[in-house]
């Protein structure tokens, strides 16, 4: 496949679809990390660097850390995958001293290192199905039974992820005449981080990937947001 591909992800969030030969043979429930081996299997491990600093404490990590943590696996990547997952967010902690905050900033930040510096990555939200094999708790499909048009709660998300979608400076907007003016969905790559089911992703991995590259070669479309502070600041 030739490409290099971070994924970021809540490890031990269990409320996902169960991959039944878990359970079967493990007697354990599913957590994103099985999703993570799958990508694995079905990508090439050798293309893959994992986020995994789950259970780490960041509050008392200074930026410098946290840059020579995620720096390395980040650089050499020119795509991100972000497993969604229902638990993927503490509540209790501040989103700046959680990993996934950090690491999808690193991804859309321009690295410069010996002579080099890193583009920003193509990013795609990939939604796992919840423990009752839903995606609904962040994908509403056909909430207007005239055009399809489905609905993503990104309030769920992490600021970060939701202030890179539906960003494109210049919007295209649906026709349907059953929206009110002021709240026509927006068609086309409305999203420089687009969101997308697994079952979806995986039943055609190379077009998602190619999808996402296109994005990334129209990215002067795009407001994106890199930093966590301003972010936090502004919203």
């Amino acid at each position: 496949m030739g490409r290099k591909i971070f994924i970021s992800y809540k490890y031990k969030d269990t409320d996902v679809r169960p991959m039944y030969h878990i359970w079967y043979f493990q007697n354990r429930k599913t957590r994103v990390r099985d999703y993570v081996d799958k990508l694995q299997e079905l990508i090439g491990e050798e293309n893959i660097n994992k986020g995994e600093k789950d259970g780490e404490d960041m509050s008392v990590l200074e930026d410098a850390t946290i840059q020579s943590v995620l720096g390395d696996k980040i650089y050499d990547s020119s795509i991100t995958l972000v497993l969604i997952s229902p638990n993927m967010k503490d509540p209790h902690l501040p989103e700046i001293d959680q990993w996934i905050p950090w690491e999808i900033s690193y991804s859309l930040r321009e690295q410069s290192r010996d002579g080099r510096t890193s583009k920003t990555n193509a990013v795609m939200a990939i939604v796992l199905p919840d423990a009752n094999n839903s995606y609904e708790y962040y994908i509403k499909e056909h909430t207007c039974p005239y055009c399809n048009t489905r609905t993503l709660m990104t309030g769920r998300l992490f600021k970060v992820l939701s202030v890179n979608m539906f960003n494109r400076y210049y919007p295209t907007y649906s026709t349907c005449p059953y929206h009110a003016v002021n709240s026509r969905p927006e068609t086309g790559e409305c999203s420089y981080i687009p969101s997308v089911k697994w079952d979806d992703f995986v039943s055609d991995i190379e077009g998602n990937l190619q999808r996402m590259e296109k994005i990334k070669a129209n990215i002067d479309a795009y407001d994106i947001k890199k930093n966590l502070k301003t972010i936090e600041e502004n919203n």
